[in-house]
């Protein structure tokens, strides 16, 4: 009985070797194919470039409108805190502003 399991097992397997496949090569001037030599490439390889390179500038445009408005948030707080800071000492008699 142990020996009948192990053929069909060791069958099992070698069918399956029959079956592998590699992994899928690009040739020269197919769609999507490395340039060669450093050559700008086909157009799919140019359009995509541009629209990564525009979805990457609008994030970065994003980031930066985040960050002016923080800054302009964090001089507005410093102002209040400076007003502040000048109502106290007017208030409590030490420099005459």
């Amino acid at each position: 009985m142990l020996r009948t399991a192990l053929n069909t097992v060791a069958r099992s397997s070698t069918r399956r070797a029959g079956f592998a496949t590699t992994a899928r090569a690009m040739s020269a001037g197919d769609t999507g194919a490395p340039p060669k030599l450093g050559g700008q490439g086909d157009a799919f390889q140019r359009r995509e470039k541009a629209s990564e390179d525009y979805a990457i500038k609008q994030r970065e445009k994003e980031k930066l409108m985040q960050l002016k408005k923080k800054l302009e948030e964090q001089k507005a707080h410093l102002q209040q805190l400076s007003d502040h800071i000048d109502e106290i000492t007017k208030n409590q008699g030490g420099e005459h502003n």
